[in-house]
């Protein structure tokens, strides 16, 4: 017997297995991901150019009626009470009242507008018509014992429906 035609096929069955990949779990997975990948592509039609795929913008939403000061509960009422600091009587005060049918009022810093115009609903029962704020800064002023700063204040102009109006001064209107 000669070792020749044995070392042959030897060679030929170690080229054999050379010539086969070795498959693992993860080329398989690859390989079904690919064959699955073509096969949805060939089945759906022909993809349109990118231009004419272009997608027109969504329509923006209808926009919400006015809004509206939430349903009042007890936590909301014992608030709307502190909204109101003071009304301000004064000489320009008493001009917006008379030109304007506006009062004005001292409110919290942190009061928003519909506070202020349930809060003047609540207290007084009128129907308000608008509310502007201003924010208005603290003088610095000098003393004898050196540089203080007056409270800084919010002031609400509250416009007043048609036909109705607020009495300070305690008198019947």
């Amino acid at each position: 017997m000669s070792t020749a035609p044995d070392t042959a096929k030897s060679k030929a069955k170690k080229s054999d297995v050379k010539a086969e990949p070795k498959v693992t779990a993860k080329s398989k997975a690859k390989a079904e991901a690919a064959a699955s990948e073509k096969a949805a592509a060939e089945a759906q039609p022909a993809k349109a150019p990118k231009a004419a795929a272009k997608k027109k913008p969504a329509a923006r939403p209808a926009k919400a009626a006015k809004r509206t000061v939430p349903a009042r509960s007890a936590h909301a009422e014992s608030r709307l009470a502190q909204v109101l600091v003071a009304p301000i009587v004064s000489e320009k005060a008493t001009m917006a009242a008379e030109k304007h049918n506006q009062v004005l009022f001292k409110v919290l810093r942190d009061a928003t507008k519909p506070e202020i115009k349930a809060a003047v609903e609540l207290m007084f029962k009128v129907n308000v018509d608008s509310v502007q704020t201003v924010q208005h800064k603290g003088k610095t002023k000098k003393f004898a014992k050196g540089v203080g700063r007056r409270d800084h204040v919010k002031k609400a102009y509250v416009c007043l429906a048609e036909g109705q109006e607020l009495n300070f001064s305690g008198e019947a209107a």
